[in-house]
């Protein structure tokens, strides 16, 4: 089979995972906000997630092995396909149910939804590996491209969701959503090129998703710390909070709260994605090596831990909630957001700089594995601290994670 055009496939791959980041951020959103105003407690709202993110560390491990058999195409399909069916079922909840009921069937319908999202990431993240030119750091710009632009939509999808359920109501807002990703899917199936690679040998078994390579090891449990001290506060903890301090308890209080609280989850999701677009620049792409990157995620990795420290120290000396906090809390959570996207974006390159390209969908899998498990490690923990100890356990929480983390990238130096 002939190789695709590499521009063509890295547009179209691109254009889906755009699509599929826009309804994956507006339903987290949409799902938080609307039980939260239904009076749902932060432990109940984070058990909403759980399954997500359980969802995302089965479907890696599988992923990369379906990838590797059935190609790169059939699973960016799927999740596609999944996301569909997960919006469609999430329209059928009833207002009627009982809290245990609707949380039962949210976790599920999440699920779904989580197995889409890994499908797509691992399929778009192991494309670019594979089509990107070789030369002058173009692995390094190629991905940060796909996941800085990645993260700007899903930051708008953040904004879209919110302002969907102060406009057409959590019914109108998930059929809607459902429409775009179906109307996206007919484009890609009739616009992605034929021959995009990923397909593995047919004699390759199961097994093959685990790696030997202990770099790859530590990062992936590098990443598991890193995005686990993101999610402990941006689950549950900063939103809820937010929400509370921004709103008068009216019910014209609470919308204009949910825009408030979407636009600056929108606005630090952006804000993310644009720092991982810009850092090849930052930290020089061009005939980057790989013992290079690793000293950068180092001391990137050590620049993050002392904020969410100083963060939860504000938050406790203040203790209600207070203007001059909320002004604290944003400006530090957007340094906290620069520093982290530095973090992921030199991660995301060593990945794709470690793996061999004859496994890298199995090798990428796997690391992605290792970060949806922190996702779901962070939304369990953002519930149960924010529950037990307030935003300042919750942002504590995140500075021991950041530590994890920062002690895992180190050891690749001994590798």
């Amino acid at each position: 089979m002939s190789r695709p055009d590499p521009l063509r496939a890295y547009a179209a791959v691109t254009a889906a995972y755009w699509a599929f980041m826009l309804s994956d951020g507006a339903l987290r959103m949409l799902v938080l906000l609307h039980f939260n105003a239904l009076g749902f407690s932060p432990v109940e709202l984070a058990w909403l997630f759980l399954l997500y993110e359980a969802a995302g560390i089965a479907t890696n491990l599988a992923a990369g092995w379906l990838a590797a058999r059935f190609g790169l195409a059939a699973t960016l399909y799927g999740g596609l396909v999944l996301q569909v069916a997960a919006l469609v079922a999430l329209a059928q909840l009833d207002p009627g149910w009982g809290i245990a009921t609707s949380v039962a069937f949210v976790m599920v319908v999440q699920g779904v939804s989580g197995a889409a999202k890994d499908l797509a990431k691992m399929s778009s993240k192991s494309a670019v590996k594979l089509l990107a030119p070789k030369e002058d750091g173009g692995l390094f710009r190629w991905v940060a491209r796909l996941t800085g632009s990645k993260n700007a939509v899903k930051g708008l999808g953040f904004f879209v969701g919110a302002a969907l359920l102060g406009l057409v109501g959590f019914r109108g807002a998930v059929w809607a959503m459902a429409a775009v990703v179906a109307g996206i899917l007919v484009a890609v199936v009739l616009f992605l090129p034929v021959g995009l690679p990923g397909r593995m040998k047919a004699g390759e078994a199961w097994g093959g998703w685990r790696t030997k390579d202990a770099r790859v090891n530590r990062l992936s449990l590098a990443r598991m710390f890193l995005f686990g001290a993101r999610d402990v506060w941006f689950v549950v903890g900063i939103p809820i909070y937010f929400q509370a301090a921004l709103s008068d308890g009216t019910a014209e209080g609470r919308r204009e709260a949910f825009f408030l609280v979407g636009g600056f989850m929108a606005l630090w999701i952006i804000a993310y994605g644009a720092v991982q677009a810009f850092a090849p620049r930052l930290l020089g792409a061009k005939d980057q090596p790989e013992g290079a990157a690793t000293e950068k995620a180092i001391l990137w990795g050590g620049l993050l831990v002392p904020i969410p420290f100083a963060l939860a120290l504000a938050t406790w000396i203040a203790g209600d909630p207070a203007a001059w906090l909320t002004a604290l809390l944003m400006g530090g959570l957007l340094l906290f957001g620069f520093v982290f996207a530095v973090n992921s974006s030199v991660h995301s390159y060593l990945i794709l700089a470690f793996g061999s390209a004859e496994r890298i969908t199995r090798d990428v899998g796997f690391y992605y594995m290792a970060n949806a498990a922190g996702r779901l490690i962070g939304t369990l923990l953002s519930g149960l601290s924010f529950q037990i100890g307030g935003l300042s356990l919750c942002l504590v929480t995140a500075g021991v994670m950041a530590t994890a983390s920062w002690l895992a990238v180190r050891r690749i130096r001994s590798v």
